[in-house]
């Protein structure tokens, strides 16, 4: 059985005398009189693989992906993520995102507009639809790119069971990158893109970024500028990052998306030089960063912009400095006299004292910096604890009738009941469905949970119509039942009815609207009930179809404008009796 708190076989460090080219950490020894020989055999690995794949790095060189060299701080934003977008006004909100990411991160360098994942699958719209469909998206990237930031899209490869573009999948992501302009590719689920991407996005602008989720093999670093450090586990005292030993122009984002202590890839993540992905709403669940990582992060960012060009050209020392308990460790990288030094405290308790000559008072895993110019930074002292934000349902209108209307059955108030969703990374009510765990796989992904439903009050009459309106929004949906002297039933009101047999459906049958949204501050959603018929098969990340049992829910995230409108999604009408 897997612990799914402990780092898998795969995701360990690996030790200098292992298999290197695989490693995703060459693991560091715990005695400082072997670093040396350590740093020694690490140089002897490098080139030896270097030769032996005859790498050149040319492409590293290209003047118009320069920027992936500085690019420390990228933020993933769910598109509709209410810093990103104004649900009230329609439009997205550019501004507020990155002011929020100044004042809190220290500024984003780069941004990922995350698109389709989790709800593709609720119709036979692909992943390029997700993207095509949406208004104002190209002036978003425009907007983004005025404010200095790069902009990236995400391509799912797992999407072969929606609609089938004319053309194969490298023409259709190009042509995305084309017509919104963007800087980079994020390869969702890929180490490394099909050669035919690269010569696709070439066709149609010349040095377009990929940047993959997880360890990329030594052949690929060519060709790939950036890559997520994610699910990689470290020693004990801080080892190096394969790929950017291996080319030190190479930029990594440390994630961990699970977590709420995000010290340990903060860490490591400046004792390398690279960068991290600021991910506070992991598919619509609210995992924001404490105070004391935020203040990590700002300092970090701040020294690594304004040395950037050391940190990918200078002489990379790593573990070149620490101090006697081994509390505090770090690196340096010089050239041409000048040096930085990179320090870490990896105690909980605040350090005072002396690290290679330097006098330091670093605050419980904080950070230090000592600049060429001899100038000391160091973070800021700030609590560790969860932000945490409470998600809340929004109340819903109350339509009152003497009796039953005709077209409806009246109903008693719905028993307590049990309903049941599909263990996904989107949670259920709010809730985090994984915390600090290492990648949930299953059986604690994709399996079903019972979720325990309270019993309901009120009497209520409900619609039985066969055939329910389709191809609206949750908000168009209210509306009509508005106009109609009605409301949308509750979820626990549909299941009640449902279960009872008081309710008939049409065939194809549809997911249903259900006045159940909720909101936390940066997303909304609803809960569908009712199944459909409708079902997109050959991933376990499109939305749930087929089932149509009274007790499934689906958690579905609210896209902006008319992008929830779905002709898998329809709804019904109810009211209250006395």
């Amino acid at each position: 059985m897997i612990d799914p708190l402990v780092p898998r076989p795969i995701d360990l460090p690996t030790a200098i005398d292992g298999e290197l080219d695989g490693a995703k950490i060459i693991a560091a020894p715990d005695d400082p009189a072997a670093w040396p020989r350590w740093r020694e055999r690490l140089a002897a690995w490098r080139e030896e693989a270097r030769a032996r794949i005859d790498y050149s790095g040319s492409l590293y060189a290209r003047p118009e992906l320069a920027w992936t060299q500085s690019c420390f701080s990228v933020a993933l934003v769910w598109l509709w993520d209410e810093l990103l977008y104004d649900f009230e006004a329609q439009r997205f909100t550019p501004e507020r995102l990155l002011d929020e990411g100044r004042r809190e991160f220290g500024g984003f360098d780069g941004v990922v507009l995350w698109h389709a994942y989790p709800v593709i699958g609720i119709d036979d719209r692909n992943q390029f639809d997700w993207y095509r469909d949406v208004p104002g998206l190209a002036e978003l990237v425009a907007s983004l790119h005025g404010s200095g930031v790069r902009v990236f899209v995400d391509y799912n490869p797992w999407d072969v069971g929606t609609r089938r573009e004319p053309v194969d999948d490298a023409r259709a992501v190009a042509s995305i990158v084309e017509r919104l302009d963007v800087d980079g590719v994020f390869l969702d689920t890929m180490k490394e893109a099909p050669a035919a991407l690269r010569a696709a996005l070439e066709r149609v602008k010349p040095g377009v970024a990929f940047e993959g989720e997880s360890t990329l093999p030594l052949a690929r670093i060519e060709d790939h500028h950036l890559s997520w450090a994610q699910w990689f586990a470290d020693s004990e005292v801080p080892g190096v990052i394969r790929t950017r030993w291996f080319e030190q122009r190479h930029m990594l984002h440390h994630t961990r998306r699970w977590n709420r202590d995000h010290s340990a890839e903060l860490h490591s993540s400046w004792l390398n030089g690279t960068g991290m992905l600021v991910w506070e709403v992991v598919f619509g669940v609210w995992v924001g960063w404490s105070e004391r990582d935020k203040s990590l992060l700002r300092t970090m960012v701040d020294v690594q912009r304004r040395h950037g060009p050391l940190l990918t050209h200078g002489e990379w020392t790593p573990l070149a400095a620490w101090s006697a308990g081994l509390e505090v460790v770090g690196s340096r990288w010089s050239h041409d006299g000048r040096a930085l030094w990179a320090l870490v405290n990896r105690s909980e308790e605040t350090f005072d004292g002396t690290v290679s000559g330097f006098q330091l008072v670093v605050p419980p895993r904080g950070i230090a910096a000592v600049e060429p110019a001899g100038n000391v930074v160091v973070s800021e002292a700030a609590s560790p604890a969860f932000p945490a934000r409470e998600t809340r349902r929004v109340p819903a209108p109350r339509t009152s009738a003497r009796a039953a209307p005709d077209g409806m059955v009246a109903c008693p108030p719905p028993p307590a009941q049990t309903a049941v969703f599909r263990r996904r990374e989107t949670g259920t009510y709010g809730e985090a469905p994984y915390v600090e765990e290492w990648k949930p796989l299953p059986p604690r992904l994709h399996d079903f949970v019972e979720v325990e439903r309270p019993a309901g009050s009120e009497r209520y009459a409900i619609g039985i119509q066969r055939e329910p309106l389709t191809n609206v929004t949750l908000d168009e949906a209210r509306a009509h039942a508005a106009s109609m002297g009605a409301r949308l039933p509750t979820e626990d009101e549909w299941q009640a009815a449902a279960s009872a047999g008081v309710i008939e459906r049409s065939q194809p049958r549809v997911w249903e609207w259900t006045e159940s949204e909720h909101r936390d501050g940066r997303t909304r959603f609803a809960i569908l009930k009712g199944g459909s018929d409708h079902v997109v098969t050959g991933s376990d990340w499109y939305v749930d179809g087929g089932d149509v049992r009274p007790e499934r829910s689906l958690k579905l995230l609210l896209a902006g404008g008319t992008l929830q409108r779905s002709p898998s999604i329809g709804f019904r009408l109810a009211v209250d009796l006395p």
